[in-house]
């Protein structure tokens, strides 16, 4: 019985009691390393994620590593993996401003207007603006600011071209990517810096101290609203593009070239008319020649006159003889 605890306590249980009094401090340090991982995480989330490219490489990196050296967690990570191809990462979404200028010509301008306005709302969109004028009193004007969805843009823009005589059209698309993820990572930085002061303030004792961080805090909640204005802005035009149509109508015995080609009755028609007018030019020119012919066949009678009596005068000299 004595021998028991003896044995217990030999060589064997000293080598153990040293490796778990090794094996607790790399626990704790591993703990620590993730504590510190998440809040660098967070941080990084809170700050709009601007690292987050780095750290998949730094990922991918480690689990490479990890199979090289033959870890068993790679195969099992790898295997997870296939099983699950849904969990990939997505593409980041792509913000465009798009824009597009029209000019057409159309016969009326209150129906060209009409029907735009049907198309910007059947696509789920709006009109912004729209003024209507008379131009030298016998024809209108018309002009209107369409806002429509991205994705019914290019829709709208054939239909509207479609409306009449198109004059003129220009097209424009900015890429604002960078600059909505910029105005992200900067508002939930802003965000975080105002919830700092606020932490603060809280735990403030002095009124000096007080008086300090409140306008401190004024500072940085104005440039949050400002940063927040600017994110609705570029929200709004990436999500509604802009369509501006100038509808006019012709002016007023301007002649408008035919869309199709010509038929037998234009035929026809064009050799009437031609006929008609060789005719005018024919009577025009009679009657342009018509004193000099009058002149000329009073001439030509005297003339003749002339010529009988001198036919006359040699006749009787002749008979008397």
């Amino acid at each position: 019985m004595q021998g028991a605890p003896f044995a217990r306590t030999g060589p064997g249980a000293r080598r153990r009691a040293v490796r778990a009094s090794r094996t607790v401090p790399a626990v704790a340090l591993l703990a620590a390393v993730l504590a510190l991982s998440g809040c660098g995480a967070s941080g990084d989330d809170a700050a709009g994620g601007a690292d987050r490219g780095y750290s998949a490489a730094q990922q991918e990196k480690a689990d490479s590593g990890a199979a090289k050296g033959g870890g068993a967690g790679a195969p099992a990570a790898a295997e997870a993996q296939r099983k699950e191809p849904g969990k990939t990462p997505k593409p980041a979404a792509v913000h465009v401003i798009r824009t597009a200028s029209l000019s057409v010509e159309v016969k009326d301008a209150a129906k060209a207007a009409a029907r735009a306005r049907t198309a910007a709302q059947d696509a789920g969109g709006l009109v912004e603006k729209e003024t209507t004028e008379r131009i030298d009193g016998t024809r209108d004007s018309s002009h209107l600011v369409l806002r429509v969805p991205q994705d019914a843009y290019d829709e709208v823009l054939r239909e509207l071209s479609g409306t009449g005589k198109l004059v003129s059209r220009t097209s424009a698309a900015k890429d604002v990517t960078d600059q909505v993820v910029d105005i992200d990572s900067r508002i939930a930085t802003q965000r975080a810096s105002v919830a700092r002061v606020r932490e603060l303030m809280d735990r403030a004792d002095k009124l000096a101290d007080v008086v300090t961080l409140e306008g401190e805090l004024s500072s940085r909640q104005a440039a949050l609203e400002s940063l927040l204005a600017q994110q609705a802005s570029l929200k709004d035009r990436t999500t509604l593009a802009t369509i501006t149509l100038d509808l006019v109508e012709p002016e007023p015995g301007a002649a408008t070239a035919a869309d199709d080609d010509p038929g037998f009755s234009d035929a026809v028609a064009g050799g009437w008319h031609a006929f008609v007018t060789v005719l005018r030019w024919l009577a025009m020119a009679m009657g342009a020649a018509a004193p000099f012919l009058a002149a000329a066949a009073v001439l030509a009678v005297l003339w003749r006159l002339l010529l009988r009596r001198r036919a006359e005068r040699r006749r009787g000299p002749a008979g008397e003889g």
